[in-house]
């Protein structure tokens, strides 16, 4: 019913899993993550179990290899089971059971295990092992799991259709406001399109939940100052300190996760320019 990604970053400090399916919500099912563990994929007949007790074993210090030969050990079912794990390491295993629909494969290697059934056929999880092994490990784990889904879809995905789709990624502290470690948590639930969708959200979560780049950082003075005050003023953002100003219409906006002491980001800078306040105000 599905096929996935589950992976860590290159320098090891995130795992997550994006994951697709001509299947209603397909994410409040297969994937789950846990910061400093690894990650687990559940899926054909899922067996939801797999997320907790993975995830428990991961954090143990076991192995990718001994988490799912536990897990499946465990399982009377385990022929009709899909499951992909990646430990701490990047160890990574998948698993396909005899009984899994066609067509039904996986593959892995380090950081990453990918695996799907009733697919148009292996040429999806070829597909999507390419696009992860193309991508820049310098990106966001998000973004490469991202492009491996999409590739998986585009060449043909679900041999049923399209319905949903998710994305999770998590890492210590990355989540909002540094108040948990989810740093990423999309789902599209029922869509035409929900892989493409899934990267629409994508696109709107960095905007609002990333991290502001240090090196883009434009100091909030002079010229600029004037002009980003002007654009308050008129936004009804007056009298008050211009730091004041600019913390209450992130808020409004959003944006608060990208406010920086001193500096404006430049993409909050385009997105107060288009918010329609005047600078002469």
């Amino acid at each position: 019913m599905t096929f996935s990604i589950v992976a860590r970053s290159a320098d090891g400090t995130c795992f997550g899993v994006a994951v697709a399916s001509k299947f209603l919500a397909v994410g409040a099912a297969v994937p789950a993550a846990r910061a400093g563990a690894g990650a687990v994929a559940t899926q054909a007949l899922a067996n939801l179990a797999y997320r907790p007790d993975g995830l428990g074993l991961l954090a143990e210090g076991r192995t990718a290899g001994e988490t799912l030969e536990a897990l499946l050990a465990a399982d009377e079912r385990r022929e009709d089971r899909q499951a992909g794990v990646v430990d701490r390491d990047g160890g990574s295993v998948t698993w396909t059971g005899r009984a899994c629909m066609t067509w039904a494969g996986g593959v892995s290697g380090p950081n990453y295990a990918i695996q799907g059934n009733i697919l148009t056929g292996p040429e999806v999880v070829r597909a999507m092992e390419e696009a992860w092994l193309a991508s820049d490990e310098e990106l966001p784990l998000a973004r490469r799991l991202h492009a491996a889904l999409l590739a998986g879809d585009r060449a043909g995905g679900d041999s049923r259709g399209r319905q949903s789709a998710a994305l999770l990624v998590v890492s210590p502290g990355g989540g909002y406001g540094g108040g948990s470690d989810v740093l990423v948590d999309l789902r599209v639930d029922d869509h035409a399109d929900p892989s493409a969708e899934l990267g629409r959200l994508l696109e709107l979560h960095d905007l609002y939940f990333g991290r502001p780049d240090p090196r883009t950082l434009l100091p909030l003075a002079g010229e600029l100052a004037e002009e980003v005050a002007g654009r308050l003023a008129a936004l009804g953002h007056r009298g008050v300190e211009l730091d004041v100003a600019l913390s209450e219409w992130a808020g409004i906006a959003n944006l608060e996760e990208r406010l920086v002491d001193g500096a404006i980001d430049p993409l909050v800078l385009e997105q107060l320019r288009a918010a329609g306040g005047d600078a002469r105000a």
